[in-house]
C-alpha cells in the first residue's frame, strides 16, 4: 500500500480501513485514530514541535501569507500570551473546533493538537466560535486577509448567529481548516455526547453545509508539506494521525461520491509505483522500470477519467486543475495505482 504523505513503515497504520467507503470507512478510521495520548493544557512547549516555520518563527494560519511577505511574524516563547489589545500583538492557542461546541476543558479535546494552533491573538477573538465558511460581506479583515462577516454558508441555521456571521480564512489554509474538521469529525464520531450543535456539526456530524464547503476547499487547496510536517510532529507526541492529510481521498469516499474500494486491497500493496517530483505543477517523470508505457489513466476525486500520453519519459500535466488525481495502468493482466498532486 501506498500512502502519498507517509513513509512505508507508516503505510500499514490504516491496514483496517482497506476496501471500505462511506460510514463504514469513516468508523474503521475513528477506530484507528482513537484513544490517542493526549497531553495536559497549556500546549505552547508542542508548538516547538510543530509549528516553527523557520528558526524560531511560528506558522500562524490568521496572519502567514505562504509564498508572500507576511505582516508580522511571531516567534516561540517570546511572542505567547494571554492578553492582547491589537492584532500582531501576540500568538495564544486556537481551537479550529471550537471549545464552546465539546463542552469546553474537557480532555482529550482540549488538548488534541490536530485541532489546537498558534494564532494571532486578537485575530482568533475575531473568529471566536463563528463557523467557517464564504464571507459575502467582510465587516472585518485581517492583515493577511482573513475575513469576518455576513454569510449565505448557513442561511437556515437559527441561533444566536443571527447575522450569520462566518469566518473565511485565506485560500491558502482553507484546505487545512477542512481536512483538521474531517479529523475531528472522525476522531471523536460517536463519542460526542454532551457536545452541542452549531452551524458546521450536529454533535460531531459535519452538516450537509458544512460538507459542501469543506470538500470544496479540500480540493482547491491540497495538502501542503507544512501540514505533512505538523502531521508527522503530532503524531510523534500524541501517537495518532491525520488521515485525510495522509490520504485525502478518505474525505471524498466518506463525505462525497468517490470509491476507495478499488484502492485499498492485497494486489494494490503489491503494485503501487510513484511518480516524480510529486507534487508538481508542470510534468511527472515516469519511474525508469515503466518507460515503456505510453499512456496512464488518470482520474480525479471526482470521478473525471483523462488519458494523457507519455512523450519523452515525461507526463505534461500543465493543463489539469490543481487538486489529487488517481493514475492506474495495466500491465501482464495486472493493475498498477499510484496518486500525485497537481499544485
Amino acid at each position: 500500500m501506498m500512502f502519498p504523505h507517509s513513509t512505508d513503515a507508516q503505510s500499514t497504520y490504516y491496514q483496517n480501513a482497506l476496501g471500505l467507503n462511506g460510514n463504514a470507512l469513516k468508523t474503521s478510521l475513528h477506530d484507528i485514530i482513537t484513544n490517542h495520548n493526549f497531553q495536559q493544557w497549556p500546549l505552547w512547549s508542542y508548538f516547538s514541535s510543530t509549528d516553527i516555520k523557520t528558526g524560531t518563527t511560528v506558522w500562524d494560519m490568521y496572519s502567514d501569507i505562504p509564498g508572500g511577505v507576511a505582516p508580522y511574524t511571531f516567534h516561540q516563547v517570546n511572542s505567547q500570551c494571554g492578553t492582547y489589545n491589537n492584532e500582531g500583538d501576540c500568538y495564544n492557542h486556537e481551537h479550529v473546533w471550537p471549545r464552546t461546541f465539546f463542552a469546553g476543558d474537557v480532555y482529550p479535546m482540549r488538548s488534541d493538537l490536530h485541532h489546537v494552533y498558534p494564532t494571532d491573538g486578537f485575530v482568533n477573538n475575531k473568529r471566536s466560535n463563528f463557523p467557517f465558511g464564504k464571507v459575502n460581506t467582510a465587516n472585518w479583515t485581517s492583515d493577511n486577509g482573513s475575513k469576518l462577516g455576513v454569510s449565505t454558508s448557513y442561511n437556515t441555521w437559527t441561533s444566536s448567529n443571527s447575522n450569520h456571521y462566518c469566518f473565511e480564512p485565506i485560500d491558502s489554509f482553507k484546505g487545512d481548516i477542512a481536512r483538521i474538521m474531517f479529523y475531528m469529525a472522525t476522531r471523536y464520531f460517536g463519542e460526542d455526547a454532551g457536545w452541542s450543535d452549531w452551524e458546521m456539526a450536529n454533535g460531531a456530524n459535519l452538516t450537509s453545509s458544512a460538507i459542501t464547503i469543506l470538500l470544496d476547499w479540500h480540493h482547491k487547496d491540497p495538502v501542503s508539506q507544512k501540514e505533512m510536517n505538523r502531521n508527522q510532529a503530532v503524531f510523534l507526541i500524541q501517537g495518532n494521525r491525520n488521515p485525510f492529510i495522509d490520504y485525502p481521498q478518505f474525505a471524498d469516499c466518506i463525505w462525497g461520491t468517490a470509491d476507495c474500494k478499488p484502492l485499498f486491497n492485497e494486489e494494490v500493496a503489491e503494485t503501487s509505483f510513484q511518480f516524480y517530483p510529486n507534487p508538481t505543477s508542470d510534468y511527472l517523470i515516469i519511474p525508469p522500470a515503466l518507460k515503456s508505457e505510453t499512456h496512464f489513466e488518470i482520474s480525479s476525486v471526482d470521478g473525471q477519467n483523462i488519458k494523457l500520453p507519455v512523450v519523452d519519459n515525461r507526463i505534461n500535466i500543465q493543463h489539469l486543475p490543481r487538486g489529487l488525481f488517481f493514475v492506474r495502468y495495466t500491465f501482464q493482466q495486472k493493475n498498477y495505482y499510484s496518486t500525485f498532486l497537481k499544485q
